[in-house]
């Protein structure tokens, strides 16, 4: 969802939801790669019964990556795909079920933000590869080197769209995927796995929890189900909120800013294309022999856990003296609506509300004030009050002047420093950098070369020194730092400044409202009734997100008609305005949505007569699909902030041009162009693979009830499937790169979720029987210090884990390779710990405790090592047996000084969360019997597949 700074704000508010996933990486023995084997235990102290799969986040980091080189071709892209899915699935392994999502055909209201992210993405690809080509030409005319140029046709990321040949053989390749892994891959044995491509309606996350809402309302589901969401997106944690299922932690990538990306003209790293200089590439090692290593490391990724945020958030919004019962559920749900106002995928935020400017914070103190006289919550299920909501706006409308003229004086605040460390930075550069052989280097990076003539080198850095005018405490400065020459006149202090764009509206100065109205939407701020039509359509807006949220889409067509948002003051009598929607309403089509999202450079995608309607000058809606747009920066400073003003489509008109193109499809392009379903697939051994197959081999063409006692609860309804993955046929591979399965035992059915009625409200509640996850957060998460000793965060998920410390007999080994004091042990002209280790790098010994601390064998260390191996990876060969290694002394370290990390998202984990169940899976494999109407599926070692 579209709210940036989102995750960063919430990570740093409650730091102890994030922890740091525990990765098993594949071993190599003899030349061969030796899998993980996910049947094993997991790594992470914690056992995840559902893994969902947002593939989106998948798919377009693999298919263009902004930190390596693209892949070559869209094999290699499939590939990609597939690598990340086990990753992904070693480190969580899911014991019950995998669900993959793709989005589908989205609602109207989403339509809008895709068809500005489409047009700006198809706009700089097209600028970029204009400014690729005019710095190339100036580099060869000056005789620089640039390597070939390769022929290759640029990827079009607006290929992922549903419609398009690019999603239609991705759904294939992930079917040939499911089966591979249903076949040879042990810790996939007794999964259930479901498949939405791109035909099902709906964007990904949507599906999902569409999927957990319907499965939640039957009698068989089991309340404390474990759920794991992998995605990127800000509204993935709103939506595991809104759930309410005390199990649900998040996955995904951590972030790491400016990671290093190569140059598009010469692959080097270090600058863009814009500063490319066409110089040689340096050689890489004595032999050039790291010449294609990337300097970028493989990301690492994070668990967001969502029950510790839900401690945060009871803590938080607790209020007293209530005139009505207090229920931490409702408050999680108010929150979550009051996170709508900073911004979402379907609805602009409103012009005072800034997550960077505590928002959120501003709205939830104004909330615990005036609740005590709403009289109740501000939602529930999803449905909102809004009478209550009008309260909490005005209130937030009387320091609306006060916020705009703090955000001026906080930009005028933060220029004024940056142009002071600019002034400084330029006056301390010395007057003159001696080249060649003096040129100063890092320290450990002098070059081997030898000066020819060392004598004219010194002589002409002492002239040049010489000829540089001395600076008196007195001489003045121009503006970018350098001494001002006498008898000239100083430039403007803001001269040095980066231009800015201009703000006609100008929120901090009196009369802003009127200028904001006459500016963003030509009206004069007087005219009342158009400024109720936005107000309206925008309360319409926050009604539909919500209901969105927690009971499913309520109209396929709604959508907001403006490009920007009402003040908060605006909202006056708005208890009144009716929130209902259209029902019945159904979804576009595939190729109905390409033509409502694309712009005419993809069209390429579409169908040549329906291509047509968009470059023709006769066309009818020859208006949607302008050649070049404005940019509305709105107060921001880069572009990607900036609203796209493009027009909106007429649905009416829309469908209207495309009847008479209808006709010309082929049959390939009209089943494209069908809304399909999910598909689930099981191995052999899954308790459902006799019951599927013998709907197979009776031909059954009537849909038939999924028994829960076979799938873990899971309910629904099976169909045929025309073109099925079936046991003893042959699953052809559509990528080249990848064998054929020729003996292939899984089986695949149509899957279809509960149906209800449509006026049917999802319990936005707790259910009965579900057990809260022990607390997790202690008082050292609010107070930094307790009883005047620092307060230290326990890592992962285990709250019995204990850090690793070595022992007596590891201590005299680091002596003898080590002498302290010495200098002449075979380490010790290694480098010092980094910086970020704080304080005494030893663990600190309290009184009574002995000088050694002993080893406690069964610990382990709790974070993967990234960077250089650890210096102490040596083996230690016990009486008993052969080689094991010794514990890597950094990650001791690692862990001992982990409260002390300044990072905001290493080692700052809450002590313990997610308790290991005493039955959990009977032997790690097996299911508790407790509150289950069905029975336990077979249980599962670890290769016995018979």
């Amino acid at each position: 969802m579209g709210v940036p700074a989102f995750f960063r704000w919430l990570s740093r508010k409650y730091p102890s939801i994030i922890v740091n996933c525990v990765e098993e990486k594949p071993k190599e023995c003899n030349g061969v790669k030796v899998p993980v084997d996910a049947s094993k235990p997991n790594p992470n102290d914690v056992e995840f019964d559902n893994l969902y799969l947002d593939m989106n986040g998948i798919i377009h980091p693999c298919t263009h990556p902004e930190d390596k080189p693209a892949p070559k071709n869209e094999d290699e892209m499939m590939v990609a795909i597939f690598e990340y899915i086990d990753r992904l699935f070693n480190i969580v392994r899911p014991r019950r079920l995998l669900y993959m999502a793709i989005d589908g055909v989205a609602p109207r209201a989403k339509m809008n933000q895709q068809r500005s992210r489409r047009f700006r993405a198809s706009k700089e690809g097209m600028e970029a590869a204009v400014e690729k080509q005019r710095v190339r030409e100036e580099i060869l005319a000056k005789g620089g080197y640039l390597p070939p140029e390769e022929i290759k046709e640029r990827f079009d990321s607006n290929c992922i769209t549903p419609g398009t040949e690019f999603m239609d053989n991705l759904a294939k390749c992930l079917r040939y995927y499911i089966a591979d892994r249903l076949n040879n891959d042990p810790g996939w044995k007794n999964l259930t796995v479901i498949l939405s491509d791109a035909s099902a309606p709906g964007e990904g996350e949507h599906k999902i929890m569409d999927y957990i809402r319907r499965q939640r309302a039957q009698p068989n589901h089991d309340p404390n189900t474990h759920h794991c969401l992998c995605g990127a997106d800000a509204d993935l944690i709103m939506l595991g909120l809104a759930t309410h299922e005390p199990n649900f932690t998040i996955i995904r990538e951590e972030f790491k800013p400016n990671k290093p990306k190569p140059c598009g003209l010469c692959n080097q790293f270090g600058h863009e294309v814009k500063d490319c200089e066409g110089l040689p590439r340096e050689k890489k090692g004595k032999h050039d022999e790291f010449a294609d290593s990337l300097p970028c490391a493989e990301g690492e990724f994070i668990f967001l856990r969502l029950n510790v945020l839900r401690e945060y958030l009871e803590r938080e919004l607790t209020m007293a003296s209530l005139p009505f019962t207090f229920d931490i559920e409702r408050s999680i749900d108010d929150w979550v609506f009051m996170c709508f106002f900073v911004g979402n995928d379907f609805l602009p935020h409103l012009p005072s509300l800034e997550i960077r400017e505590g928002a959120i914070d501003r709205l939830v103190n104004i909330y615990k004030n005036v609740v005590h006289k709403t009289g109740g919550y501000l939602t529930e299920s999803g449905y909102v009050n809004l009478q209550r909501v009008q309260m909490i706006m005005l209130a937030v409308g009387e320091v609306e002047d006060s916020i705009f003229k703090k955000r001026k004086d906080d930009e005028d605040s933060f220029r004024r420093r940056q142009k002071e460390k600019r002034k400084r930075m330029k006056r301390d550069q010395p007057a003159f950098t001696p080249g060649g052989i003096l040129t100063p280097h890092a320290l450990g990076s002098r070059s081997s070369q030898v000066a020819s003539n060392p004598r004219q080198a010194a002589y002409e850095m002492r002239m040049q020194n010489n000829c540089s005018p001395s600076v008196s405490p007195n001489t003045s400065f121009t503006s970018d730092g350098s001494p001002s020459p006498l008898g000239i006149k100083r430039k403007a202090e803001d001269s040095d400044s980066e231009p800015e764009p201009e703000d006609n509206v100008r929120l901090w100065e009196a009369g802003w409202k009127q200028r904001y109205y006459k500016n963003k939407f030509d009206v004069d701020a007087a005219d009342e009734k158009f400024r109720r039509k936005v107000v309206q359509s925008y309360v319409e807006g926050l009604c539909w997100v919500l209901r969105y949220y927690y009971q499913g889409c309520a109209s396929w067509k709604w959508y907001y008609p403006f490009h920007y948002a009402p003040f908060a003051s605006d909202f006056e009598g708005i208890a009144d305005m009716p929130s209902d929607f259209e029902k019945g309403t159904k979804p576009f089509k595939p190729l109905e949505q390409l033509m409502g999202v694309f712009p005419a450079a993809s069209g390429n995608f579409l169908p040549p007569s329906w291509r047509k309607l968009m470059s023709d000058p006769d066309s009818s809606i020859i208006d949607f699909y302008p050649e070049d747009f404005a940019i509305d920066l709105n107060g921001k400073k880069y572009a990607w902030q900036g609203v796209a003003l493009l027009p909106f489509v007429d649905e009416r008109r829309l469908r209207a041009a495309l009847e008479e193109v209808y006709p010309d499809l082929t049959p390939e392009e009209t089943r494209r162009n069908s809304l399909g379903g999910d598909v689930l697939f099981v191995g052999k051994h899954h308790p459902l693979h006799d019951f599927i197959l013998e709907l197979y081999q009776t031909g059954s063409t009537e849909s038939v009830d999924v028994p829960p006692e076979l799938c873990h609860g899971i309910q629904g309804k099976f169909s045929l499937d025309e073109v099925a993955v079936l046991p003893d046929q042959v699953v052809c591979s559509p990528v080249p790169l990848l064998r054929d399965l020729t003996q292939n035992s899984a089986i695949s059915i149509n899957f279809k979720d509960p149906q209800f009625a449509e006026d049917y409200v999802f319990k936005a509640t707790m259910l009965p029987g579900a057990r809260k996850p022990a607390p997790v957060l202690k008082p050292g998460d609010w107070e930094k210090s307790s009883n005047g000793r620092q307060w230290k965060p326990q890592l992962g998920f285990n709250r019995d884990r204990r850090p690793v410390h070595l022992d007596q007999a590891a201590f005299r080994t680091l002596g003898h390779v080590m002498p302290r004091g010495s200098g002449t042990g075979m380490y010790s002209n290694a480098a010092p710990p980094p910086a970020t280790y704080q304080g005494n790098l030893y663990r600190p010994l309290l009184r009574g405790q002995p000088q050694i601390p002993k080893l406690m064998s069964n610990m382990r260390p709790q974070d993967s090592w990234r960077g250089p191996p650890p210096l102490f990876q040596q083996q230690r060969f016990d009486r008993g047996g052969g080689a094991e290694p010794l514990l890597p002394w950094n990650r001791m370290l690692q862990n001992q000084n982990a409260a002390f990390q300044p990072n905001q998202y290493q080692m700052l984990a809450g002590p313990g969360g997610y308790p290991p169940r005493r039955d959990d899976r009977g032997g790690r494999q097996g299911y508790p019997r407790e509150g289950r109407k069905y029975p336990l599926p077979p249980p599962s070692g670890r290769y016995s597949w018979n």
